[in-house]
Parts: C-alpha cells; structure tokens; sequence
C-alpha cells in the first residue's frame, strides 16, 4: 500500500517551506495544499484544531503540526538523508540552536515590522536598531557553529532559513536591517540558500515574493 503523504501549507509561509525542503531533500512525494489563510479549509480545521494554521503534514491520515516537530517527525519516519545528527549530543544541540533560532525571530520580526512600515524617521531608526541588536546575537552565536559548515542543508540551517523572509521584505520596503556589512555569517547563509538546488526548487519567485511582502506591510502601514 502506497504512503500517503498531504502538506497543508501557504506558500509564502517560511514556515512551510521548512518541510517542504525536509521532503524533498527526502525525496519523499506528498500532495501540496495550499491554504487561504483568511478562509482556512475545514480539512485544516479539523487537522490541527488547537492552533489553527500551517503547515500541517498528514502522514497515511495522522496529522502533526508545528514545522520544527514536523520536521523531526520526517527525519525519524524516513531514516535517508538524515537532516539531524545521528550522535546523541549533536543532535540534541541541533535542537538547542533550532529552537534558539525560533525564539530570536519572532524578537525580530516585530522590530523589523515596525522599521518597515513606520511613517516617521525616529521610529524606523528605533525599529532598525532594536531588529539589529538581535541580529547581532543570532550572528554571534551561529556564525561560529559547525552546523552551517556541510554542503547540504541540515535541521538547524533549515529552520535558519527564516532571515530570507526578512532580505526580501527589506528590500520590498526599501529599509536596510539585514545588511553584508553588519552581518556577514547571516548574509553568507542567505547566499547559501540561494545556491542550494534544493531550497531553490521551494522558495517563490523572487519578484512574487517581493510583491507579496510590499502588498501585506504596506497595508499594515495605510491602516496604522
């Protein structure tokens, strides 16, 4: 019997794009649905009622939610192309650095939000600055670590693929947080996702996503 294999999913969410680069650095095949997030399906609904949004896999009809569990879920399902370590203490630091890198972006994006759509200088500069200083913490910590050293993309360089949604979103809305000069490790991996055939295969066009973040932050500003 075939295994059936269903991501709910939106296709600007990078939370979404986690799994579907897990998949396919699997090669696993699996359904794409794609989910109107201001008319969420009742399939959706009924899959992942406590939280209530993407990305959701449905594995031969069980469902599991939360990308970086989801993720954790492929890698032990299918044991090929590990994406987490297999030594016990490496792997349980890759998890460490996932969830750290979790928790700094969603410290950032508010401030980065706030330098993108505000309309005077002094409270872009303040978003800008506040954005920078957790940047600055997230480079320090990672830029260091091994896990961004191998040539594939693994759990921990998966999950860091985050900070792409803030390069596009920056230069939608003309701010510069994410910069080379400030932050050369977390430039360095963004160029590495753009190299990677894998994640390349997953990301949006980059006009389209561009277009996609300039329309949701420049509503977000009309409406402030």
């Amino acid at each position: 019997m075939a295994e059936e294999v269903k991501l709910f999913a939106k296709w600007a969410s990078p939370f979404s794009r986690r799994i579907e680069v897990a998949l396919k650095l699997k090669g696993v095949e699996y359904e794409y649905i794609e989910e109107d997030l201001f008319n969420k399906s009742p399939a959706l609904l009924n899959y992942n009622p406590v939280h209530k949004k993407v990305p959701v896999l449905v594995h031969n009809g069980k469902p599991i939610a939360e990308s970086l569990v989801i993720m954790e879920y492929i890698d032990e399902t299918w044991k090929h192309n590990p994406i987490l370590p297999v030594d016990p203490f490496e792997k349980a630091m890759a998890r460490f650095w996932a969830k750290f890198i979790d928790d700094k972006f969603w410290a950032i994006w508010p401030a980065a939000k706030k330098a993108m759509i505000s309309g005077g200088e002094k409270e872009r500069e303040e978003g800008i600055e506040e954005a920078q200083l957790h940047l600055k913490v997230l480079e320090t910590q990672l830029k260091e670590k091994k896990f961004f050293g191998s040539e594939r993309l693994g759990f921990v360089e998966i999950t860091a693929s985050l900070i792409v949604c803030i390069v596009v979103a920056q230069e939608a809305m003309g701010v510069e947080i994410l910069t080379q000069d400030k932050f050369p490790a977390l430039h360095e991996l963004t160029q590495k996702f753009a190299d990677d055939d894998v994640f390349k295969q997953c990301v949006p066009p980059r006009e389209k996503h561009s277009a996609y973040f300039k329309a949701l932050l420049g509503a977000l500003a009309a409406s402030k």
